[in-house]
């Protein structure tokens, strides 16, 4: 009874953060190329007051020791990579990704970061840049005066550019994915960096044999939250904190009567 109180508590603070969770996948249900997320949880360490298999009598051990748990507590955060809906908007330079990949941003202290967002504009240069202006990797410059831009399914950048007969390649997009795409590091911004648990990044043409996924232009892939299932995850986060508060005014309630038999 004395440590009910602090194993609902427990309970009730894993159930807060289940719920900021919750949020943050419903403020971006409608992210481009975002991935939600989804809590998991461990119980805490047990109280063995018989431990199993301790000797009972002289000849015989205890078959079922007696342990009494104080809690959970919330110990990762799982990225579900399941594909999020293809969405077209007809922008010759929105790409998506079907399958596995991440485009390669540089960014402006030199470093690569990884996005599912395809959005993608021209600097005054011609570079292919995101919305913050940091450039694909490897660079993809288009000509400012060239029409008819085309991406392959493959990566390949070809454009009709004057004074050409047949449309010239200005490059190919490559992809990257990693031994462990949960390992990634949340930064904001649709980005990601790798870490040690996500390993270094494979990289490869898309479509090719490192198991990358193709690319669609004219499209972008929107945000994998499923607004249903999330409201359903919410109930159930409301209604085990409810349960856990009952288990706190229970403990209560009987440390009152106990407290009243010494009066």
């Amino acid at each position: 009874m004395f440590q009910a109180l602090h194993t609902a508590a427990s309970g009730m603070e894993a159930q807060e953060m289940n719920l900021d969770n919750i949020a943050n996948n419903l403020a971006n249900a409608s992210t481009s190329g975002f991935r939600s997320r989804r809590l998991q949880f461990q119980d805490l360490l047990y109280q063995n007051l018989v431990a199993s298999g301790s000797a009972a009598t002289s000849q015989t051990t205890v078959s079922s020791g007696l342990e009494v748990g104080m809690g959970t507590r919330p110990s990762s955060t799982e990225m579900v990579n399941t594909q999020g809906q293809i969405t077209q908007t007809n922008n010759p330079l929105d790409l998506a990704i079907q399958g596995n990949g991440f485009f390669q941003i540089r960014m402006p202290d030199g470093s690569v970061q990884y996005t599912r967002a395809g959005s993608f504009q021209l600097d005054a240069q011609g570079n292919m840049v995101t919305a913050d202006g940091n450039p694909l990797q490897p660079p993809i410059t288009i000509p400012l005066n060239a029409t008819n831009v085309t991406i392959s399914k493959t990566g390949v950048v070809s454009a009709n550019v004057p004074g050409q007969n047949q449309a010239q390649i200005l490059g190919t997009i490559t992809l990257a994915t990693f031994a462990n795409i949960g390992g990634l590091n949340s930064l904001g911004n649709n980005l990601f960096s790798p870490t040690a648990a996500s390993g270094d990044p494979i990289i490869g043409n898309p479509g090719g044999t490192e198991g990358l996924g193709t690319l669609q232009q004219g499209a972008i892939e929107s945000s994998n939250v499923n607004v249903v299932d999330q409201f359903v995850q919410m109930i159930e986060a409301q209604r085990s904190y409810e349960a856990n508060s009952q288990v706190a005014k229970a403990a209560d309630q009987m440390y009152q009567d106990l407290n009243g038999l010494t009066q």
